[in-house]
C-alpha cells in the first residue's frame, strides 16, 4: 500500500507541474528592464519569473511614485521604505489577474487612498505593460524555435518629483528540447497509476496464498 501511495504521490506531482509553471509567468517569455529614468542611486527594478512580476527596490532617500494605466497614482515607496498601494487606483484590482480578467468597482474616487503594505522599501506588483495580454501566441512568432522580440515596453513613475519611467523589452525564447505536452502528461499519469494498482492487487493475492482471501485494500 505504501508502494502504491508513494507512486500515486509522484505521478500527481509530475501532472501538478505545469500548473506550477503557470505561476511562475510564461516560460516562453522573457521581459527584462533596459532603462530607470532618472538614473538615480538605490533605485533599482529587476523581473520576477520570465514575465511575471515587477520588484523596485527603494533605497535612495527618495520617494517614487509608480503610475498606473491612468497616469493615477498606483503605488509609492517613500524614501523611509514605507510601501503602499493606492485602493482607488483601478491598477490596484486590475492587477490581480494576468489578463486583467476582474471587476473594477465604480465609483473609485479621485485622490489616493493610500493603503500601507510594509516598511521594506521593496514593493513587488504584477504589471499589464511588462507582458504578452493574450492567451494566443504573438504574431511576431512565426517559429516558435526562434528567437523573437514582441515589443519594448515602460512604466512612468516619479522619483522624488521628478518625472521618470521604466523602460523595458519582451522577447519571444524558445525552450530547450521543448516542453511536454498536457495529454502526454495526464494519460502517462493515468497508465502509472493503473499499473501501481495492477502491481499492488498481484502482489496481495500472491502474499495471501493459495485458497486465501486476499485481504480488503
Amino acid at each position: 500500500m505504501r508502494t502504491l501511495i508513494a507512486a500515486t504521490a509522484a505521478v500527481l506531482l509530475l501532472a501538478g507541474a505545469p500548473l506550477a509553471a503557470a505561476h511562475q509567468g510564461n516560460p516562453n517569455m522573457r521581459s527584462a528592464v533596459t532603462a530607470i529614468t532618472p538614473e538615480t542611486d538605490g533605485l533599482t527594478v529587476t523581473v520576477l519569473n520570465n514575465d511575471d512580476r515587477l520588484e523596485l527596490h527603494n533605497t535612495s532617500g527618495k520617494d517614487v511614485v509608480i503610475e498606473g494605466y491612468s497616469g493615477e497614482p498606483y503605488a509609492r515607496v517613500l524614501g523611509d521604505g514605507t510601501v503602499a498601494v493606492n485602493t482607488n487606483s483601478e491598477a490596484y484590482y486590475l492587477n490581480d489577474d494576468r489578463y486583467g480578467d476582474v471587476k473594477v468597482p465604480k465609483g473609485l474616487g479621485a485622490e489616493p487612498k493610500w493603503k500601507k503594505l510594509s516598511g521594506t522599501g521593496r514593493f513587488e506588483w504584477h504589471d499589464h505593460r511588462m507582458h504578452w495580454m493574450s492567451r494566443s501566441k504573438p504574431p511576431q512568432v512565426s517559429d516558435e524555435d526562434a528567437k523573437a522580440h514582441i515589443f519594448d515596453w515602460k512604466v512612468p513613475l516619479t522619483v522624488g518629483g521628478a518625472q521618470g519611467r521604466i523602460d523595458g523589452t519582451l522577447d519571444w525564447v524558445p525552450l530547450p528540447g521543448g516542453g511536454l505536452p498536457a495529454g502526454l502528461i495526464w494519460g502517462t499519469a493515468i497508465a502509472l497509476i493503473l499499473l501501481c494498482i495492477g502491481v499492488f492487487a498481484i502482489r496481495r493475492r500472491r502474499d495471501a496464498g493459495p485458497g486465501e482471501p486476499a485481504e480488503a485494500w
